[in-house]
């Protein structure tokens, strides 16, 4: 959904409602671009998410992406409650009052997925809209999923006008109780018609943070529990949530099941959100805007004091108020001006406490719209300007430090886009000690505060490595860090700068800002290749003395023709530092650039505090791995650098560093000094199902590259899936799974433990010689992936829940089992893992398919005692070389539910009711709460493609024996039944007049149109359509006629199309002598052919002597012992 939610933003389309594959829209054509697409949700365009290189993927046109978005939104209030708007043509447009009545706002409501309506509003309540209102009336009756599918008729009012925009309150599934205000409370969520509370372990700001986005209460300021707001009654419904905090609604975020929880209401979770808010500038500055009944308003700076603002900074959790500012300073907006006058005395903890009056300055308007700049929560100190340095953040009054333990540059990446300082240019490490207040930071990225992310919780604590960053609103693109084309940050946009707008004084400020010292050169005409979007409009005025190019003076370009072929470049000077001999960029001889020569360092004038500063600063090369001295890297020749580093290892900057005269005057080059930095300073997974899957890829400088399977092995894996907050390692793969990649190929053999936290602490043994190709990319599946659940999966085939031929999951097939690589050993952990009590006894067993080709598995090494196949030591694949199968038997049948189903009842595999193998019998499930959710992981699970619907009670008839399971809640994006939330049925809860049924798409039927004879036509993707006759032969006609009853023989003509419009489904259908059903028959791919609907459509003639009755028609002749044709 997050991904489906940044094209329905792109688009302009409103929420996402449901993100689709396989081809539910039909299969396009032409190149597919992208595969493997992993979006956080806050991107502004889907070419901004994570995904492999354009053009790769492993997948066809069946599986081509859709999206449903919402076609109303509800503005101005909250996700669930403001002034309705449809999307007509490219505009959003209004409703007027008279035109919409409460059928509609069901409507409405369901599809937002916000219950059931509370009240229609009219008269522009939630505000006047802008441009049209709607010029035609909706007609829902109430029971559409969508707006966009309710008639429509012309609008007989056609003098409606802003005034009657029609507004809505929708009950949400999210409300604030006993806190004051709607914004501040106990937290209650409705589920099955019932509000609940929610259980307060575990309960954090990042889940906080989506209440009030929900509920629409800007920002969260606290979050509370141990029953703050007063023990709420009824059921507990959550319990463990666990958001990322870019949820667009609670329920989505991860929870025990409904109702499953170990707490009681005194521990009952709460929210307090802010009622004001600061837009247009950053998290703590911008014009103030407070929440007045569903809307926001913003306040006439005549009506706003230094005490207010104290409040609306401490309420933000912004520090101290820096700077009120008049006049529009953060823009003007629409809508309406605070009407009253706060009256605060600037010990109040929230605007909402503050006396109020009515306002005296009646004529204000938004020319006088106010703005605030407060302190801020979080701060960057000695980095020489505001958008660079050690981070510190500000709670319980005291600003302290931040841990550097695991922060990366998503964790940067939050800080600079908080303080309104751009992109994040570099995360590093400094040295302390230092006293912090928070540690082992972890940021999706997309927390509107570094507060929000996820850490060890808020303890007062001496670290001695602290986190640290730059961020910049300038980049330099195209080579390394210090060199490329100069690319600002406008708005939300990089664009590119004309050469002409661009000269060495701002070249001054571009280096000094990057740190990378000074200006080498500055090269026009798209030196380092031309950019994309936008070229700046604007001309620098930079004296050189600026520490960022934000702080320069600008003027209207007078090069209106400018182009990317204008583009400038810059290279400057780096930090005056290189690594020189080594197998990379960061490894080698420590060489220091003096009046235009590189002279090397005397290991004696160099540690590991200066190594620090050289790999993480300069160089972009993560952490030193090694400091080493006697020319390791070689011998330099000509003169020695004679001064001494003395860096403390915190510095931003090298030239921050303390210098002395060398100690050592007489160094030689014997002395050299080397350093090896880790170089990678981010990894990542490539091609995978998930973020927990795929390619390894590791980043050195700003290069991509992939690793070599020779040198990775389970321990690197392991450390690498913890780095990413995945898990451990449950499989190494090769290219063949994840693709190969492009570009370098990292040789370094990481001599990993396995309990390292990071790569970058693991020792790099040697540099593999090995010539390696993309063929050899390495690939992992870590324990968080949606594909491990399956790796190391046992099940046994035959029918019988706890006796049958093995057969494992292992590298995402499933493959029988060699008896000579099985012991009794390893049959105890299978039955253990199929929770089937002990091994009895295991045999051979001749494979029923011995034409089919297997692949198989060979060398697990068990223990007997492990819990999971998975723990064993590794296995291998190898081709089978017999048919001969491994068959056990277990001692008892599972105490656990078993991940057996079956659609029975319609003569096919994929469609029919829905029954379940449970306690060694198998059952039925309960039709309450069932939807094509829950039908569509049905489907999956059985490879019958997606869900076309979900039958009401008993449409394949009622089954027999016991109902298994009820209440099944599926998200729709599960594997398996088994990973959906469901209660197992009491006596006396379910009857089997409700069991459900399931139709999937690749459900296959075949009929003729007049009983036994007539046009062929095959039922497929919910369908009814043609078969074409060309390429068909009398044995394929023989074959139709034996499978439905109709005769022994048969021949073939040509006729026209029942009806015209329906899909000709098969073509070049050529059956053979063995086979037994149409389905085994060789044919083109199913929608390929090239037939017309008036003359080539399949129609059969049959007789039981084998002679033709009619030639143009198929014909089937029914003998007395078989069952009658039916059409």
């Amino acid at each position: 959904m997050s991904d489906a939610a940044v094209v329905c933003r792109e688009l302009g389309c409103g929420e996402a409602v449901d993100a689709l594959g396989k081809s539910h829209f039909g299969s396009g054509s032409g190149p597919i671009w992208m595969d493997d697409v992993d979006c956080s949700g806050s991107e502004s365009r889907l070419k901004n998410c994570r995904s492999p290189v354009w053009g790769k993927h492993d997948c066809n046109e069946t599986h081509n992406s859709g999206v449903i978005c919402s076609g109303a939104r509800l503005v101005l209030g909250s996700r669930c409650s403001g002034r309705v708007e449809v999307l007509h043509g490219e505009s959003w447009v209004t409703v007027c009052d008279a035109d919409f009545n409460q059928q509609d706002a069901e409507v409405v409501c369901r599809e937002l997925g916000c219950g059931s309506p509370v009240k229609v509003l009219g008269a522009a309540a939630f505000g006047r809209g802008e441009g049209q209102v709607w010029s035609e009336v909706l007609q829902c009756r109430g029971n559409k999923s969508q707006i966009h599918f309710c008639p429509k008729s012309s609008s007989l009012k056609h003098n409606c006008s802003h005034d009657n925009d029609v507004g809505l309150v929708c009950a949400g599934s999210v409300r604030l109780m006993n806190g004051g205000s709607r914004c501040a409370g106990r937290v209650e969520v409705l589920h099955r018609g019932q509000w609940g509370t929610v259980c307060g372990n575990n309960w954090y700001m990042r889940d906080a943070a989506v209440v009030c986005r929900e509920l629409g209460c800007g920002e969260a300021v606290h979050a509370v529990s141990e029953s703050h707001f007063g023990s709420g009654s009824g059921p507990i419904w959550m319990d463990d949530v666990d958001c990322s905090g870019s949820e667009f609604t609670l329920k989505k975020c991860q929870r025990r099941g409904w109702g499953k929880h170990n707490c009681n209401h005194s521990t009952d979770a709460g929210v307090i959100c802010s009622g004001v808010l600061l837009v247009n500038g950053s998290r703590c500055s911008g014009r103030v805007e407070v929440l007045h009944g569903e809307s926001w308003f913003t306040v006439c700076d005549a009506d706003f004091n230094q005490q207010d603002a104290e409040v609306v900074c401490r309420e933000l959790g912004c520090g101290s108020p820096v700077e009120v500012l008049g006049a529009a300073a953060f823009g003007r907006v629409e809508g309406q001006v605070w009407s009253e006058e706060l009256q605060c005395r600037g010990n109040k903890s929230q605007i909402h406490f503050c006396p109020k009056s009515s306002s005296l300055k009646h004529n204000c308007s938004h020319d006088n719209d106010v703005g605030l700049v407060c302190a801020d929560s979080v701060r960057l100190v000695d980095g020489g300007h505001r958008c660079a340095g050690r981070v510190e953040v500000f709670y319980n009054r005291t600003w302290r430090s931040v841990c550097g333990k695991n922060w990366d540059i998503r964790d940067a990446a939050v800080v600079c886009r908080e303080l309104g300082c751009g992109e994040a240019v570099f995360k590093n490490v400094q040295f302390g000690p230092r006293s912090a207040w928070m540690d082992d930071v972890n940021c999706s990225g997309s927390e509107s505060s570094v507060k929000h992310c996820r850490s060890a919780g808020w303890v007062e604590q001496i670290c001695n490595r602290l986190a640290g960053v730059i961020c910049s609103g300038v980049r330099l693109v195209g080579r390394s860090r210090c060199s490329g084309r100069v690319e600002v940050l406008h708005g939300e946009s990089w664009v590119t700068v004309c050469d002409a707008d661009f000269d060495q004084q701002g070249a001054e400020v571009v280096c000094r800002e990057l740190g990378c010292g000074s200006p080498v050169e500055v090269l026009g005409a798209a030196a380092f290749g031309r950019g994309e979007g936008q070229v700046w409009s604007e001309e620098l005025q930079c004296r050189g003395n600026k520490s960022q190019i934000h702080f320069c003076p600008k003027s209207s370009s007078l090069k209106h023709n400018c182009s990317h072929d204008n583009d400038v470049g810059l290279a400057c000077s780096g930090d005056k530092r290189r690594l020189v001999g080594g197998p990379n960029a960061c490894s080698g001889r420590v060489e220091k650039l003096h009046r235009n020569s590189w002279l090397p360092v005397c290991d004696a004038d160099f540690n590991q505090q200066d190594a620090e500063v050289v790999c993480s600063w300069e160089l972009g090369c993560g952490s030193p791995v090694e400091v080493l001295g006697a020319a390791a890297f070689g011998r330099a020749e000509g003169q020695m650098w004679s001064e001494e580093l003395q860096c403390r290892g915190n510095e931003s900057h090298m030239y921050l560093c303390q210098t002395s005269p060398s100690l050592k005057p007489n160094c030689s080059h014997n002395k050299d000094v080397g350093l090896r930095c880790s170089g990678h300073t981010q990894a990542r997974l490539m091609n995978g199902s998930d973020s927990c899957s795929g390619r390894v890829e590791l980043q050195y400088l700003s290069e991509w590259g992939t690793v070599c399977d020779v040198s990775w092995d389970m321990r690197a894996a392991s450390v690498l899936c913890a780095q990413l907050k995945c898990g451990s390692s449950v499989a190494v793969l090769g290219s063949d799974w994840f693709g190969e990649g492009s570009g370098r190929i990292w040789a370094d053999v990481f001599d990993c433990q396995g309990n390292e936290t990071h790569l970058l602490k693991c020792p790099i043994s040697s540099w593999s010689r090995t010539a390696c190709s993309h063929k050899q990319d390495a690939g992992v599946i870590c324990s968080g992936s949606s594909l491990a659940s399956h790796e190391g999966g046992v099940r046994l085939s035959g029918g019988m829940e706890c006796e049958g031929e093995v057969e494992v999951f292992f590298r995402q097939e499933w493959r029988r089992v060699l008896l000579d690589s099985w012991s009794e050993s390893e049959a105890s952990v299978v039955c253990r893992q199929l929770g089937c009590g002990s091994v009895l006894n295991t045999s051979s067993s001749s494979s029923s398919s011995p034409e089919h080709s297997y692949m198989c598995v060979t060398g697990f090494n068990c223990s007997g005692s492990e819990a999971h196949l998975r723990n064993c030591s590794s296995s291998q694949a190898v081709n089978c070389s017999s048919t001969v199968q491994l068959y056990i038997t277990c001692s008892g049948t599972s105490n656990t539910v078993h991940s057996s189903i079956r659609l029975v009842g319609s003569g096919g595999d994929c469609a029919g009711r829905l029954e379940v193998f449970h306690s060694g019998s198998w059952g039925t499930v309960s039709d309450e709460l069932w939807d094509i959710e829950d039908a569509q992981v049905v489907c999956r699970q059985l490879q019958c493609g997606v869900a076309l619907s979900a039958p009401g009670p008993a449409r394949f008839g009622s089954g027999t024996g016991p109902i298994w399971l009820n209440e099944v809640e599926c998200e729709g994006n599960e594997a398996s039944l088994w990973n959906c939330r469901y209660q197992l049925c009491g006596e006396d809860e379910c009857g089997h007049k409700d069991d459900v049924g399931v139709v999937c798409s690749e459900y296959k039927e075949i009929r003729l149109t007049e009983g036994c004879e007539g046009n062929l036509e095959v039922f497929y993707n919910g369908t009814w359509g043609n078969v074409c006759v060309n390429g068909m032969t009398d044995e394929t006609a023989k074959l139709i006629c034996r499978e439905l009853n109709c005769g022994r023989t048969g021949s073939e003509s040509w006729s026209k199309a029942r009806v015209e419009s329906a899909p000709n489904w098969l073509d070049n259908v050529k059956c053979r002598k063995h086979d037994s059903t149409l389905w085994h028959c060789p044919s083109s791919s199913w929608g390929e052919n090239r037939c017309d609907n008036r003359n080539e459509v399949a129609c059969i003639t049959s007789s039981e002597n084998g002679n033709t009755l009619d030639l143009t028609n198929w014909l089937c002749d029914s003998s007395p012992h078989e069952r009658p044709c039916s059409s």
